[in-house]
């Protein structure tokens, strides 16, 4: 049995040619070889190669301070990139801006099954997900540019259905990170946070005749490793390059520390985290957690949306419902910022690709998902608000295919309240309209989910609305606030409002638990 070739970064750097196709792995800031991608940067600043390289990744990865795919961003460097969600890689995302490069946002869980059917040489990969949204062709097809001009997708027909068809990519390189390595290259994960696509893209680059290269903490002897954690067979795997755990660039998660609760090695109590303070995103999170109910799969997007758990924590349910991140885990609590995508006390880890099997197979009871802005038709924008692009992740899956959708966000952009005596006020209004008349960008298809009778709500700190057929209803107006000057008075459109219009529960504006139950 031939060993696995042991390299030094610099030598791996060195395997990348002019012209490849580069696959990236990693989730946010965790399980990114960030050793080999440092020593891509520096061959380039160097030698000038490689140059013109196409990079593709599922989910965005980075710690935005020039991590991951922002060590490609060299004038000639990069061509083309191909990726989920651009939030953590700043600039390369201002190099898409400035027209320097090409630039596709592909919904992130079509991205995972791209990667599984190329590594079975299917001809391309179909999915309804994104259609009416701009990932949809007829919308510009996920193109993030004016020097974007080839379509990726394309709209096709099977028995009366409409579908996305994404053709088959293939791919030259793929920079992983893994644990360890045996003699033969077989790579185990136990440290890192979640499985992530590592087999799909590590199969994939294999049987396009690629090159597999892998990052790991060390390599040890064959026999040694329980072969039920391999998650990379080492037939698939090219070279190992080793960073060893003193070295930062071996972290967790980047910038951070090891920590076994993230990667399932071990339980800890989350009875002792500190209750939020009472602010606007947690007034949002209280009235989301309002919609759960007993024994429900959950997905929690980034941001105002993780209040929900901390809410579901400090109330004591949440041993009631099961919350699930896109990137694997199951169960368990999801942690936030650079730790998003890791879990305390999973109970579970499954690949990407199956957690969106599961995710466009309706296994969600409710998702709770991100609120940039929003329009009269329901349409939901998170993905390019106004020259910030961030990409659209796993939104389109979750958000298309969930039974029960819900959108959290402020109202307004940088507004202040006071609360805590069982009413809101507003001290300071936010200077710019989530509410608008046409979002941006289509992240989520109004339209569409309304046509398919699904129940979208809308959660802000100062009222609640509800998608139907006819538009979008305003059901909820907190205590102490004025419907006509604070709700549509800063709103770009008139909402339908509910004759039996309620008021939302004053629970929710006083600085103690609410004793919620399911």
């Amino acid at each position: 049995m031939k060993k696995v070739e042991v390299l030094t970064a610099a030598q791996a750097a060195e395997m990348i040619p002019d012209n490849a196709t580069v696959a990236l792995g990693g989730f946010v800031a965790g399980g990114i070889p960030e050793a080999i991608h440092e020593a891509v940067e520096q061959r380039f600043l160097e030698s000038g190669a490689p140059r013109d390289l196409t990079l593709v990744w599922i989910a965005g990865c980075g710690n935005k301070n020039g991590a991951n795919a922002d060590h490609y961003a060299h004038d000639g460097m990069v061509k083309k990139v191909i990726g989920g969600h651009f939030n953590f890689v700043p600039a390369i995302s201002q190099m898409i801006i400035d027209n320097k490069i090409q630039g596709y946002n592909v919904p992130q869980g079509a991205l995972a099954f791209m990667m599984r059917d190329s590594a079975a040489h299917k001809i391309g990969t179909i999915t309804p997900t994104g259609l009416g949204s701009f990932a949809d062709p007829r919308n510009g097809g996920g193109r993030l540019n004016d020097i974007t001009t080839e379509d990726i997708v394309k709209v096709i027909e099977i028995d009366g259905q409409e579908q996305l068809y994404y053709p088959r990519i293939g791919m030259d390189v793929a920079l992983l990170r893994g644990t360890y390595a045996d003699e033969l290259g077989n790579i185990t994960l136990e440290k890192e946070m979640a499985p992530l696509d590592s087999t799909a893209l590590a199969m994939a680059v294999h049987n396009n005749g690629g090159k597999v290269i892998v990052q790991v903490e060390k390599v040890v002897k064959f026999g040694s490793l329980d072969p039920k954690l391999v998650k990379i067979p080492g037939i698939y795997v090219d070279a190992v390059v080793v960073c060893g755990v003193e070295d930062p660039r071996s972290a967790q998660i980047l910038g951070g520390i090891y920590d076994p609760a993230y990667a399932g090695n071990c339980q800890v109590s989350v009875d002792s985290l500190e209750p939020k303070p009472l602010d606007a995103k947690k007034i949002i999170g209280r009235r989301a957690a309002m919609e759960l109910s007993k024994n429900v799969v959950v997905n929690l997007g980034v941001g105002v949306p993780e209040y929900v758990s901390a809410v579901a924590s400090e109330e004591g349910i949440n041993d009631e419902m099961t919350l699930t991140v896109e990137c694997g885990p199951i169960g368990g609590v999801p942690g936030g910022g650079n730790r998003f995508g890791g879990t305390i006390n999973a109970h579970a880890y499954v690949d990407e690709s199956y957690q969106f099997d599961f995710y466009d197979g309706g296994g969600l009871d409710v998702c709770y998902l991100g609120l940039g802005e929003a329009d009269v038709e329901g349409n939901v924008n998170v993905s390019r608000l106004g020259s910030k692009l961030t990409g659209c992740g796993g939104f389109m899956s979750i958000a298309g295919n969930s039974k029960k959708i819900i959108f959290c966000g402020t109202f307004t952009n940088g507004l202040k309240i006071k609360t805590g005596d069982g009413k809101l006020t507003i001290t300071e209004e936010g200077k710019k309209h989530k509410f608008i008349k046409k979002v941006g960008e289509i992240t989520f298809a109004g339209r569409f989910a309304a046509k398919n009778q699904k129940d979208v709500i809308y959660v802000t700190e100062r009222c609640v609305f509800r998608l139907k057929e006819d538009g979008l209803h305003l059901i909820e107006v907190a205590p102490g606030i004025d419907i006509e000057k604070q709700i549509l008075g800063e709103m770009d459109f008139a909402p339908i409002v509910d004759a039996d219009l309620k008021i939302m529960d004053e629970r929710i504006f006083r600085d103690e638990p609410m004793g919620l139950t399911l």
